[in-house]
């Protein structure tokens, strides 16, 4: 059985907030993520409130500020925090904006819960603690297991990303054998292509940068969504999975751990450009396979090669980073190419310029010739030839 409304927790993440006079006379819960992750013994994130009972004028008169597009969600006037109305939905179209949306003051906090994605972030907690808990989130907690709450998981496809993220950020947590099946018929009734790339890049970014995110992309797969949400990525659950977690436990940026992702693609900026992922994620995901495939070359002309195609002149710590990405991949050797990076920016390109007397081919055959010379002499000084 789930837990009933009256269970407390063993401590209250609301955080001082029960005196608060804008919220004073209000009835208010914290709900979702900040609940779960409490009662997991995790760091406390952002906290996601809502008011049950209470119209958008006696918000605003208290001085909170309207930012709700769809439905009423408001800003604390001093935290800033997100107070939303308490809602149900009704599906109205295709995609996860295909809802109307009723916030009337007779909605209770169980009617939101109802509507929210996987039990074990459908917990409520009041100002003194205690845990509105209808849908036994606790008990799924208890057990790890990720479920989803209700039918209406099939109408919003943003909740298949949410449950593939969440997979991966609680990695020892297994996923009810009936969402799974639900998340499958999401995808085989056309409800997921009609997400729109931002929202699976928003979805995406986060669940890379947990230490398991492999999983995510393994449980779209599993459930026949990665073709639609990130068409031309070629998945490989072994190496990738492993390459990720060593992306993680080195801290490699978001923009690697998405190259990694992307590399046995045949287009990997394809990829990226298709989720409008941001310029630098683009970058490393075109930029990656390169350096895979020179990182371990053994003579000069191709490490100036890798070097040009990657603009290590102007960009040397970016270049250095893909460098250090390629370790999760296969052994290189970062100190030596710091070396030949400090050794073509050794040049004085100026000098060689007047030499020639400005004449750009002249100039153009003696830069090439002097990098070499200097990429050859920090080999050799480094007993690499």
């Amino acid at each position: 059985m789930g837990a009933r409304p009256d269970d407390t927790s063993a401590g209250s993440v609301h955080g001082g907030q029960d005196n608060d006079p804008a919220t004073a006379g209000l009835d208010v819960y914290i709900v979702g993520g900040a609940v779960r992750d409490a009662m997991l013994g995790l760091p406390a994130g952002d906290r996601d409130w809502v008011v049950v009972g209470a119209t958008p004028e006696q918000m605003s008169s208290r001085g909170f500020i309207p930012v709700g597009g769809d439905f009423p969600v408001f800003l604390h006037p001093q935290t800033k925090e997100e107070y939303a109305l308490a809602r149900t939905e009704r599906k109205s179209g295709r995609g996860y904006k295909g809802f109307t949306f009723y916030t009337g003051t007779d909605v209770s906090l169980e009617d939101d819960l109802q509507r929210r994605d996987l039990t074990v972030n459908a917990i409520a907690q009041a100002p003194n603690g205690r845990l509105v808990d209808p849908l036994g989130g606790q008990k799924d907690l208890q057990q790890r297991v990720l479920r989803h709450v209700g039918q209406a998981f099939v109408e919003d496809p943003v909740r298949l990303l949410r449950l593939a993220r969440f997979a991966a950020r609680f990695d020892e947590f297994s996923i009810a054998s009936e969402t799974l099946e639900l998340a499958r018929k999401l995808v085989q009734e056309g409800e997921v292509d009609a997400l729109v790339p931002e929202r699976v890049w928003r979805e995406v970014a986060k669940g890379l940068m947990v230490p398991r995110a492999g999983r995510m992309f393994q449980v779209l797969a599993d459930t026949g969504a990665l073709a639609r949400v990130l068409p031309g990525l070629r998945w490989h659950e072994e190496p990738s999975s492993t390459e990720l977690v060593c992306a993680a436990h080195t801290g490699q940026s978001l923009a690697v751990r998405f190259a990694l992702v992307c590399r046995f693609s045949d287009d990997p900026q394809s990829v990226a450009r298709h989720v409008k992922a941001p310029t630098e994620c683009q970058d490393y995901a075109r930029l990656l396979p390169g350096v895979l495939d020179q990182v371990d070359a053994s003579e000069a002309p191709a490490w100036l090669a890798l070097m040009e195609r990657c603009d290590a002149l102007r960009k040397p710590d970016r270049f250095l980073t893909l460098v250090r990405a390629a370790q999760c991949v296969k052994e290189v050797d970062l100190r030596a190419w710091q070396a030949r990076v400090d050794a073509i920016h050794s040049i004085d390109a100026g000098a060689i310029a007047k030499a020639e007397q400005g004449r750009p081919g002249r100039i153009k055959a003696a830069l090439y010739e002097a990098r070499l010379t200097a990429l050859r002499t920090a080999s050799a000084e480094d007993g690499h030839l």
